[in-house]
């Protein structure tokens, strides 16, 4: 369910990015800009999991990338389309 959540957040987040560089004209640079913001958000998610909640690295590693890795996508797909 956690994974889910984070993956909504991601994609809020990613929308807030897009729309923001709608109103700048600037929205390939903020899909770019939202890729590092993401791999942030996930590593600290990935670090509460190990830290406070018993996991260890390996078993974290695969949830980093599987909320890491469809936002990213996303995102560059986004840019992509609406350079």
């Amino acid at each position: 369910m956690h994974t889910l959540i984070m993956l909504g957040s991601g994609a809020i987040l990613l929308a807030l990015c897009l729309l923001l560089g709608y109103w700048r004209n600037a929205v390939a640079l903020t899909a770019l800009w939202f890729i590092p913001v993401w791999f942030i958000v996930a590593a600290v998610n990935m670090w509460v999991g190990v830290t406070k909640a018993g996991y260890s690295v390996m078993q974290e590693v695969p949830f980093f990338l599987l909320v890491f890795i469809p936002l990213t996508l996303l995102a560059l797909i986004a840019r992509h389309m609406l350079k």
